[in-house]
Order: C-alpha cells, then sequence, then structure tokens
C-alpha cells in the first residue's frame, strides 16, 4: 500500500451496516478517500459487506457467531498480508469483537485492531463477561506494544475520564463509566494526572483522540438516539484509536465526522478518522 499521501485509517460503529448504507454511510464513505475503514458492530454477512462496498475494497471479517450480533470487519484499498481474530479466550475467538490485520506501507508492517468491547450492565453478568474480555484485551495489547506501528481502534465502550462524558457524575455507577472500567484504560496509557500519562505510561498506547484535542470536553462519538441527546451534544467518547509511540508521533490530522444534524446520522456513533504520515 503506497503513502505518497498520509495513511487514512477510520473506524466506525456502523451499528448495522445494512442500516448504515440505508441512511447514507455510502456517500460519506465515498467523500473520505479513506485507506483503510474498520467496523464495529457490522450484524452482517460477509458477502453483504463485500456486495455493499463494492468490488474496490479488500474486506476481512469476523462474524459474530450469533446472527445479527456484534461482528467487525476491516476494509482496505490493498489486501492485508494477514488478519488473527484469537484474543486468548475461547469464546471470544468467534464473538466478532476482536480482528487484527498486517498492512504492508512503503515497505512497512502497521497492524490495525477493529475491535467491539461488550457494553456490559453494572452489577450483572454481563458486566463479569465485560470484565473477561477487557482481561483478554489488556494481556494482547500488552503483547501489541512491542509493535512499532499498530492501533487499536473501535467501540472501546468505556469512557477513560471525565472529560469523555458529557454527563460522567450521573453515570459513575453505570457500566462505560465504573472505576474498575477506567483503570484498564489507566493501564493500556496511564491514569489522568500520572506521571507521562498518555505519553508512555502504563503499557505505552497513545489515545490519539486525546493527545490531539487536549484538555478539553470530548470531542464525543456517540450519542443516544433518544430524546436530544444528539441537539445537546450530551455524547460519550467512547470510540478510540490508541496507537503505539512511533505511529503516534506519525498523527497529521484526527477528526470525528460528527453529522450536521440529527436527520442525517447514520448510526448513533461518528466516525473516528485519523491519518498517519508515515516514513518509509
Amino acid at each position: 500500500m503506497p503513502s505518497a499521501s498520509p495513511l487514512r485509517i477510520a473506524s466506525a460503529n456502523v451499528n448495522g451496516i445494512r442500516a448504515a448504507f440505508r441512511r447514507g454511510m455510502g456517500e460519506w464513505l465515498a467523500a473520505r478517500d479513506i485507506d483503510i475503514l474498520a467496523m464495529q458492530e457490522v450484524r452482517a454477512s460477509t458477502d453483504d459487506v463485500a456486495e455493499l462496498l463494492g468490488d474496490e475494497w479488500s474486506i476481512v471479517h469476523d462474524p459474530a457467531t450469533a446472527k445479527g450480533r456484534a461482528g467487525v470487519a476491516i476494509a482496505s484499498r490493498a489486501d492485508a498480508s494477514i488478519h488473527r481474530v484469537e484474543l486468548g479466550v475461547g469464546d471470544h475467538d468467534t464473538a466478532g469483537r476482536w480482528l487484527e490485520a498486517d498492512y504492508e506501507v512503503d515497505g512497512r508492517i502497521v497492524t490495525v485492531v477493529s475491535c467491539y468491547v461488550p457494553s456490559g450492565v453494572a452489577d450483572s453478568p454481563k458486566q463479569v463477561e465485560k470484565y473477561r474480555f477487557l482481561d483478554a484485551m489488556s494481556e494482547r495489547m500488552a503483547q501489541l506494544a512491542d509493535h512499532e506501528l499498530a492501533v487499536v481502534v473501535g467501540d472501546l465502550n468505556v469512557g477513560h475520564r471525565t472529560l469523555d462524558i458529557k454527563n460522567w457524575k450521573g453515570n459513575l455507577k453505570h457500566a462505560g463509566f465504573l472505576p474498575e472500567e477506567r483503570e484498564y484504560f489507566d493501564r493500556f496509557m496511564g491514569a489522568e494526572g500520572e506521571d507521562q500519562y498518555n505519553a508512555g505510561a502504563g503499557f505505552g498506547w497513545v489515545d490519539v483522540g486525546r493527545r490531539v484535542a487536549g484538555e478539553v470536553p470530548g470531542p464525543y462519538t456517540w450519542w443516544s438516539w433518544r430524546g436530544k441527546a444528539f441537539d445537546n451534544d450530551s455524547g460519550w467518547r467512547i470510540d478510540y484509536q490508541l496507537a503505539t509511540p512511533k505511529l503516534a508521533e506519525a498523527v497529521a490530522a484526527y477528526t470525528v465526522d460528527r453529522a450536521d444534524a440529527y436527520d442525517q446520522r447514520w448510526s448513533d456513533h461518528a466516525p473516528v478518522v485519523v491519518d498517519y504520515a508515515i516514513q518509509p
């Protein structure tokens, strides 16, 4: 995959790719000049994904075992040299929530992971399952941190800091902002106020969105379909691009493609688009 221009990687929870295309995802995709598109909550067959995207895309896909649930995919302009779905926990290997693919960019290997963390429900078996997934994810993140150019993208279903949720005080006991969940992200890139937070702390991963945006609320990536959440920008920043330090140094642009109006949304999530100016 040549990179005369920066490598553009987009991540989007499509909330069902067939529904997303009916609402306008195709028009967004045609206008964004994306090189690699990581998707979560695909909820479709590989044939469906290929038909919707078209022949110009090479697709790797890990559908969920349960039809119509989860599913992660990565579409690219060039073929992946290899892809992997194993995360280390048996029943997560086919759950459609973790997909790695390697791409050659000017002779260098870039590893892209599309991840869809379970949403969980506080004090329930679903939350136990979420922690099991985050445990397995942590083990793999520690291993991937040794890769020079790697990025874990997707709907990670956790707001790491108070800046990441508009109504954080009202969500302290809710899944997605529980202290125990946020501690996993402290391991990935360090805790708020910690020396070298987001600059080498923890496993060393860099939260690209926070580094570019700075210490400001958001920018949010998910808003409920209900009520006035979108209009009032009462959102959550739960869609991430977490890069290894070397890849984070190559970031040339970061954008959350928030729709201009509620009725122009094709998912309840907004795509996160990052340009990486990778040097040969």
